[in-house]
């Protein structure tokens, strides 16, 4: 039996992303369709809901769990960073409003037998598209240690980074390193245990930074978001929800462009001439869930919205 993924935060997606019932609508992350079933439930009859995305196996239950609104929505496997090209494929031009949840679905974790969580044997290919790309296993056995280590500290700022690379290199000499529990192993016995972490497991950073770096995670978030402005009516919301700080950091300088850190490095650049004249956030901080949420399902507690919407203006 699969597990149902429970939504995050569906009210407050309804409430900032819905701003006219008889509009289109994009859920540019489907997964297994929680988010996509209770937008359906709040359009009007002529609103449209298009859903995108790349994992297979989720969009099929998607499909099932959206089957009495086969009129008003379409389920089309692609990329929300290719949102542009989308929409122009099946005639739609600007949108209503366009929701992202970035987080892993309860089915991805627990049954889509990729690699996603060290909590049981699988194999290591934590890729969202199994059409595309390398698994992680390839990433793994093939990096040097340098570039591990950069991996490591990039997308999970690691402090035991340079620890768990040699290790990882270590290991593969005697073998491939191809499930994901031998991967943890290697990573627990690098990290001393008097530094284990408390609250999460050793592995935990690791399979976060793997899982962004196969997916191209944050290259797509900012590609995304170079697009957007343009893809939305006047008065369209954006919604993303973001699970780890590195996404949000994103989102936030995206939003806010006047509280840029110092010596934040992008890797790719977020065009000025369109973004800050477009789109203006709706709040000036993120969202975070109820207590009551948090405590009904527990992987909510690392949650934050942030809400932007699209000005008048032309691209200048």
């Amino acid at each position: 039996m699969i597990a149902a993924h429970q939504p995050v935060m569906v009210d407050e997606v309804i409430r900032n992303l819905i701003t006219d019932p008889e509009g289109v609508y994009v859920d540019g992350t489907v997964g297994t369709g929680g988010h996509s079933l209770e937008i359906c439930k709040h359009l009007a009859p002529h609103g449209r809901l298009i859903c995108l995305d790349i994992d297979k196996s989720s969009m099929h239950l998607a499909e099932k769990r959206l089957s009495a609104w086969k009129e008003t929505t379409r389920i089309i496997k692609g990329s929300y960073a290719d949102l542009d090209a989308v929409l122009k494929e099946v005639g739609v031009g600007a949108v209503n409003g366009i929701l992202l949840d970035l987080g892993l679905s309860s089915y991805q974790l627990e049954s889509s037998g990729r690699g996603f969580s060290f909590l049981r044997e699988e194999p290591l290919d934590m890729r969202m598209d199994e059409d595309r790309g390398i698994a992680a296993s390839e990433l793994i056995n093939t990096a040097s240690v340098e570039d591990l280590q950069r991996l490591l500290w990039s997308y999970a700022q690691e402090r035991w980074a340079r620890s768990i690379a040699r290790a990882i290199a270590e290991e593969r000499r005697k073998g491939l390193i191809t499930s994901t529990q031998h991967l943890a192993m290697v990573i627990e016995t690098a990290i001393p245990a008097r530094y284990h972490p408390r609250k999460i497991h050793p592995a935990t950073k690791t399979f976060q930074a793997l899982r962004i770096a196969v997916n191209n995670e944050l290259q797509n978030i900012e590609s995304f978001l170079n697009k957007v402005p343009l893809l939305l009516v006047k008065g369209g919301r954006l919604v993303v929800i973001s699970y780890h700080s590195l996404e949000d950091r994103i989102v936030k300088h995206a939003f806010h462009p006047q509280e840029q850190e110092a010596g934040y490095p992008r890797r790719l650049p977020i065009d000025p001439e369109v973004r800050p004249s477009l789109m203006r956030p709706v709040s000036k901080k993120g969202l975070r869930p109820s207590r009551d949420e948090v405590n009904k399902n527990p992987r909510s507690r690392s949650a934050i919205m942030r809400v932007a919407e699209r000005m008048e203006g032309e691209k200048r």
